[in-house]
């Protein structure tokens, strides 16, 4: 899970690309980087996060009216400035890449790559992979435009015929135009915006098209390939056709709420998740009503309002977040995690102290954070604490871009509910249902999700079956 960006525009991209990172920071904060293309490609990238990395020398240097972006939330590869993205390769004419999602075939594509094509891989990511593949569908193309789309189209069906997993695509080819392409499941969420009938921008969310400008034109859709050439002229077309099975995880935690996914409100669905998790609360517990309804913010604040409201309790921020430290979820380990949750969160006593408090979280996945915001409200002196959570139980591992890739890690793979109520040391504990989850997702909107990707809570891959060796090389 990554943020991708691409914009084409009739006037210099590379501060646009700037500001589209830093309203993509929160799908990844462990690298960053931009490239731009004018008759040759211009490159910057760094480690950490993307106001660290770019300076007003970088923005003036990154020449060009069209590039791409990319901010880095690795699942995959290491950690070295040698794994950031945008990556390039000169050959056919200047191809260059920025991916987000997981390809679970890496190994095997990787050993073609070096063993029979005998070509060497500068880096340990999977989205290198993903260059050659379309490189080598674009060698010999032909001058006439509409040939070319073609041709390109010819090259993405190569990868899509290939490439196993999730992948969202941005690209950049020198002297001819923006790519973008969606995998044909559209596991990974990518939109598309236009401004003033010349100007492009195609990205894994819709939140910096109003603050730039653009008026949305709904998604990629899956297995569709979008070719913008360098007179502006738009070229689309669907490839292939499979169940499209967006993952719901996106609603649940990644996206951010002012966004619009899939012809889906990221922010209505999370009203709707907290809306049904009330619901079945008063099932579950109808004697149990909390004092004070309280997220852990900030993903978990919409969904924490609407439960407050169908319970008819007060809701309040007990929890303040520090909003310089990054996201607990994907920093890299455990001991990190629980360092900084203890950092980034200031529990308000005021709002805990001889209360009967409800916490309720977006999802429980290692447990590690939830473990240390109940310490922290109980430390505070709460009467009774329950705790909820708007997603059902995390299961499965997940190969399709998040960071959950084996089962030992994920806490309700191995504890029951009961022990999962203990570990955190609540007094009740209670998780959405799946068709809960599935129905706020898909209660509104003139969207075609019918079967989205929930591998992580039902096991069910949508690109085939995963067994104990991928997942071990997926680790």
């Amino acid at each position: 899970m990554c943020g991708i960006v691409g914009l084409f525009s009739h006037q210099p991209v590379a501060a646009e690309l700037y500001d589209s990172l830093i309203h993509l920071q929160h799908r990844g904060q462990d690298a960053a980087g931009i490239l731009t293309c004018q008759e040759r490609f211009y490159v910057k990238h760094g480690l950490g996060l993307v106001r660290e990395i770019f300076n007003a020398n970088d923005i003036t240097y990154l020449h060009g009216h069209m590039g791409i972006a990319h901010t880095r939330y690795p699942t995959a590869g290491g950690y070295s400035l040698t794994d950031v993205q945008p990556l390039w390769i000169g050959n056919p004419f200047g191809v260059a890449l920025a991916h987000n999602g997981n390809l679970t075939n890496y190994k095997p594509l990787a050993a073609e790559i070096t063993q029979q094509k005998h070509r060497h891989l500068n880096s340990s990511i999977d989205s290198e992979i993903l260059l050659h593949l379309l490189a080598d569908g674009l060698v010999y193309t032909p001058d006439d435009e509409e040939l070319f789309f073609e041709k390109i189209c010819d090259a993405v069906q190569s990868v899509f015929s290939r490439a196993q997993g999730s992948y969202s695509i941005v690209s950049v080819l020198i002297g001819k135009g923006l790519l973008a392409f969606r995998d044909p499941h559209g596991i990974r969420p990518l939109v598309i915006g236009e401004r003033g009938g010349r100007d492009y921008i195609i990205a894994s969310e819709t939140t910096m098209f109003h603050p730039l400008g653009f008026e949305s034109k709904g998604d990629v859709k899956p297995g569709e390939v979008i070719f913008i050439n360098q007179s502006g002229k738009m070229f689309r077309k669907v490839l292939t056709k499979k169940q499209f099975s967006p993952c719901i995880f996106e609603y649940v935690y990644f996206a951010r709420p002012d966004s619009t996914l899939d012809e889906v409100s990221v922010y209505r669905s999370r009203l709707r998740m907290g809306q049904n998790l009330a619901r079945n609360w008063k099932k579950t517990y109808p004697d149990i009503i909390p004092d004070v309804v309280i997220p852990a913010p900030f993903t978990s604040n919409t969904a924490a309002l609407s439960f407050a409201h169908e319970l008819g309790v007060r809701y309040s921020e007990g929890l303040y977040k520090n909003p310089f430290i990054g996201r607990t979820f994907i920093m890299p380990n455990g001991e990190e995690r629980s360092r900084s949750v203890r950092h980034k969160l200031t529990p308000q006593k005021t709002e805990i102290q001889h209360k009967k408090v409800l916490i309720l979280d977006d999802s429980i996945v290692r447990g590690t954070t939830s473990h240390e915001i109940v310490k922290m409200v109980r430390e505070c002196g709460a009467k009774e604490i329950y705790f909820a959570s708007a997603c059902p139980p995390v299961i499965h591992p997940c190969f399709y871009g998040i960071d959950m890739s084996t089962r030992q890690e994920l806490i309700a793979s191995k504890l029951s509910k009961e022990e999962i109520r203990k570990f955190l040391g609540v007094d009740q504990l209670l998780y959405q249902e799946i068709e809960d989850l599935v129905e706020a997702v898909t209660r509104r909107g003139d969207h075609q999700i019918k079967n989205p990707c929930m591998a992580c809570l039902n096991g069910c891959y949508v690109t085939g079956k995963m067994d104990e060796q991928q997942e071990r090389v997926m680790a």
